[in-house]
């Protein structure tokens, strides 16, 4: 019993010697209880990487969302840009636009105004036309100090048109009548080129002389001069006597000659200027009425026949067809009236 029992005892002991050197081994190697905490974590923290790994795609996802965003910004703000330049165009275009519009609109006003200026020259009534028509056949006499001169036109240059009419009547009541052409532009160049040419020249002179007139009194004054003319021309064209027209010449034309003269030297200073100005308004003026009587038909029959061309036909030309009874009464009052002066 003892010898199983010490052979039992041999081998625990052996057993336990082997297990003595493992735990010897261990000992000295470390403990047999695995310490968690001392243990590296290294390989246990892959899920905690992935959690950092996701975190910071996640990170970058966002820098990446906030950089689109920035260009997206940037991209709106270049584009709002371009929309700002284009309004501003647009802006500058509207506005000379409206400039150009505002200067035409100024143009047609000051066209308006430069036509109301013109206005009051021909703002007057009918009975002061009337006066005025009088007033020039009635030579003034206090010479002492400058005479009032009129400074409208409307009454002037009505009086043109009506010396028109009475050519245009004369060239039909004359020895010969025209029938082709047409005399309306010649008596209108006549009646307005004597008008306004003798008054510039007039008014030129008396700028030399030193009279005290302007262009405006001038055109007035030499206008209504001609209601004289207007006179004796429309009583010659229907009475055909030199005779008559002479008196008529000296008479009517005289008068209104020497209302001109006479308001003239009161507002000249000067006995040399007083004649030159004078006598060449007296000159012309008398000179004018005589051309329309007896030269002006001849003159419009020779430019018209000159006008006319080599290959052209003649202006056919006819006698005058007045009836004889009128003309026989017409001539009977004109030599009673002659006999009666």
């Amino acid at each position: 019993m003892s010898a199983p029992g010490a052979a039992e005892g041999g081998g625990r002991s052996g057993t336990a010697a082997d297990w003595g050197g493992f735990e010897d081994n261990m000992q000295g190697g470390g403990s047999a209880v695995i310490d968690m905490e001392n243990m590296d974590d290294t390989s246990g923290s892959s899920f905690e990487d992935m959690g950092e790994m996701h975190q910071r795609m996640k990170e970058e996802e966002e820098e990446e969302v906030e950089g689109e965003a920035g260009a997206a910004e940037e991209e709106d703000g270049e584009f709002l840009g371009m929309k700002g330049l284009r309004g501003q165009l647009g802006r500058q275009v509207a506005d000379q636009m409206w400039q150009v519009g505002k200067r035409q609109a100024s143009r047609a006003f000051s066209l308006y105004a430069n036509i109301d200026i013109l206005r009051p020259y021909f703002d007057v009534e009918p009975i002061q036309v009337r006066a005025r028509l009088l007033e020039s056949m009635i030579p003034v006499k206090m010479i002492n100090f400058p005479q009032k001169i009129a400074g409208e036109l409307y009454g002037p240059l009505m009086l043109v048109f009506t010396l028109v009419a009475i050519l245009l009547h004369g060239m039909k009541t004359s020895d010969t009548i025209i029938r082709e052409g047409t005399l309306m532009g010649t008596a209108i160049g006549t009646c307005f080129g004597y008008w306004l040419g003798v008054s510039s020249f007039i008014y030129f002179l008396a700028y030399l002389c030193n009279a005290q007139i302007t262009m405006v009194q001038m055109l007035s004054l030499l206008g209504y001069g001609l209601f004289g003319h207007c006179i004796t021309l429309f009583v010659t064209y229907n009475i055909h006597f030199h005779s008559l027209f002479y008196i008529f010449w000296l008479g009517v034309g005289g008068l209104s000659t020497l209302r001109m003269v006479a308001v003239l030297v009161s507002r000249t200073v000067g006995h040399t200027q007083r004649l030159i100005l004078c006598g060449t308004l007296a000159a012309l003026h008398m000179l004018f009425l005589l051309y329309l009587h007896f030269a002006y038909h001849k003159v419009v029959e020779g430019i018209l026949d000159t006008l006319e061309g080599p290959n052209m036909p003649p202006f056919q030309r006819v006698a005058r067809d007045i009836p004889v009874a009128s003309s026989a009464v017409l001539n009977t009052t004109a030599k009673a009236i002659a006999l009666t002066l």
